[in-house]
C-alpha cells in the first residue's frame, strides 16, 4: 500500500507526544509536517523531526500534497478545524474531545459523509494494555456476565491550567472513560453525574454513573487533583472480578521518554509483571498477564481506511454516542438528578 501523506495540526503536548511519534513510526504513513505558527514549536519540530516541514496553514499543508491531517489543538477549536480540513478534501483524525457537544460531532460526521472522506475520532485508549486485558477477559467469559464497570482517570496535578484539561475534566478524561464504557457494555439508558468547579471555571473531580440498556452499570471517575488515585479498573461479573491498579498504561510514558514503536519493536506496549492485575473470586486470586498495549495499530488502520482497504478504527458515530452521554452528564452535574437518554 502506498503510504498516506499525513500532516499534523498543532504541536502542543498531544501533537508532540501522542501523534507525531506514532505517525513518524508507521510505515503506512508519510509524516509531512505540522501546521503551527509558534516559533518555539517550529524549533522543537525541526529538532525532533528534521525531515518534517512547518506549515503556516491547513491550506499550505493541503497544497503540499497531504491526504490526511490529525487535529491536536485546544478543545474548543476541534470542530471548526475538522470542518475546515474536510472542506480542503483531507481525511481527518480528531483528538479528544472530538467536539464540545453531540450536535457539533454529528454535524462534522455528516459533513465527512457528504464529502466521502474518512473521519476518525482519536480514541487511542481503546488500545491501552489494561483495557485490552479487560476486553479479553470479558470476551472469554472469565468474569461471567459483567454487572459493574469501575474506571478511573485520576492524576495529581492540582492546577493543570486551562489548556491541560481539554475544556474541563468531564470532556478531557470523560471522553475516554465514557468511550471505553460504551465499547465494553454498549448503549446507555440513564446518566447521573457530579463534579467540582474550580476557581478557573473548569470542572474537576468528576463522577459519572451510567446505567446501560443491558442493566449493567458503569462508575467512572476523572480528576486532575486526586492525591491518592484509585484502581484503574475494577470489573465485577457474576463469577468473578478483575482488578488492576496504577500507574496507567505505559505507552504515554514511553512516548514522552522518547521511545516509539520503531525503537522498541516487539517490546512496544508490554507491561512489567508488577503491573499485572488479578482475577478474584473471594479469597482466591489469580494474577493475569496484561495484554500488550497497541496504540501503534491506530494510524496503520486509518491509512488502510483512507486507501479503502479496511474500516475506520473508530467510527465517528461512536463519538456522537459518547458526547450524547457527556451532554447528559453535564446537565446532571449542573442541575442534579438522573438524565434519561432516548
Amino acid at each position: 500500500m502506498e503510504p498516506v501523506r499525513f500532516g499534523l495540526l498543532g504541536y502542543g503536548f498531544g501533537g508532540r507526544w501522542f501523534h507525531a511519534p506514532l505517525l513518524a513510526a508507521a510505515p503506512e504513513c508519510t509524516f509531512l509536517g505540522v501546521v503551527t505558527t509558534a516559533a518555539e514549536r517550529r524549533e522543537l519540530l525541526g529538532r525532533e523531526h528534521p525531515d518534517a516541514t512547518a506549515f503556516g496553514s491547513l491550506a499550505e499543508l493541503a497544497a503540499a500534497g497531504a491526504e490526511a491531517v490529525a487535529v491536536s489543538t485546544p478543545a474548543d477549536t476541534h470542530s471548526a478545524l475538522t470542518d475546515q480540513a474536510l472542506d480542503l478534501g483531507l481525511a481527518v483524525v480528531c483528538d479528544k474531545p472530538f467536539a464540545l457537544d453531540a450536535a457539533a460531532a454529528r454535524a462534522s460526521a455528516e459533513r465527512a459523509a457528504r464529502a466521502g472522506l474518512v473521519l476518525v475520532p482519536y480514541q487511542n485508549r481503546r488500545w491501552d494494555s489494561d483495557f485490552l486485558t479487560v476486553r479479553s477477559l470479558v470476551d472469554r467469559g472469565e468474569l461471567g456476565t459483567v454487572t459493574r464497570f469501575e474506571s478511573r482517570f485520576e492524576r495529581f496535578t492540582p492546577d493543570p491550567g486551562p489548556g491541560a484539561a481539554g475544556g474541563g475534566t468531564l470532556l478531557d478524561f470523560g471522553a475516554h472513560l465514557v468511550d471505553q464504557a460504551l465499547v465494553l457494555l454498549g448503549p446507555v439508558a440513564t446518566v447521573y453525574a457530579e463534579w467540582r468547579v474550580r476557581e478557573s471555571g473548569l470542572d474537576d473531580d468528576v463522577f459519572v454513573a451510567l446505567t446501560h440498556t443491558s442493566g449493567a452499570r458503569s462508575h467512572l471517575y476523572g480528576s486532575w487533583s486526586e492525591g491518592a488515585p484509585g484502581d484503574r479498573f475494577r470489573v465485577t461479573g457474576t463469577t468473578g472480578s478483575y482488578v488492576v491498579g496504577g500507574p496507567m498504561d505505559g505507552q504515554e510514558a514511553a512516548l514522552v521518554s522518547g521511545q516509539t514503536p520503531a525503537t522498541l519493536g516487539a517490546g512496544w506496549g508490554a507491561e512489567p509483571p508488577e503491573r499485572y492485575g488479578r482475577v478474584q473470586r473471594g479469597d482466591a486470586a489469580e494474577t493475569v498477564p496484561t495484554v500488550p498495549g497497541a496504540w501503534d495499530t491506530f494510524y496503520p488502520a486509518v491509512a488502510a481506511a483512507v486507501r479503502g482497504t479496511g474500516p475506520v478504527p473508530v467510527d465517528p458515530a461512536d463519538a456522537v454516542a459518547s458526547l450524547t452521554v457527556l451532554d447528559a452528564a453535564r446537565r446532571s452535574a449542573t442541575g442534579g438528578g438522573v438524565v434519561r437518554i432516548g
